[in-house]
């Protein structure tokens, strides 16, 4: 009656990278950032966009750098865009 509408967000409660906080860095050539981002959030990933101690997962296109760097400081897992594809194909 007031004029408000109530826009629920979805959750995802099921997805491969359910739980995970996920880096992309380097540059991607079978995605542009955006969309790789869209998929990691439609399978219950979370993006972010530096390497912290609550990242759990880091994505490495070509020349990927000092968030790379960071990442093997952390102990964070990586994996190349090959990986990341072989992962959203299954």
């Amino acid at each position: 009656e007031l004029g408000v509408e109530i826009i629920y967000e979805e959750q995802v409660q099921e997805g491969v990278f359910v739980g995970e906080k996920v880096v992309l860095t380097g540059s991607l050539t079978n995605f542009k950032r955006s969309e790789a981002g869209e998929i990691i959030e439609s399978l219950g990933g979370e993006i972010q966009s530096s390497v912290s101690k609550t990242t759990t997962l880091v994505i490495a296109g070509e020349n990927a750098g000092s968030k790379l760097d960071k990442a093997k400081k952390l102990n964070v897992r990586i994996i190349s865009e090959d990986d990341f594809l072989k992962i959203i194909k299954k």
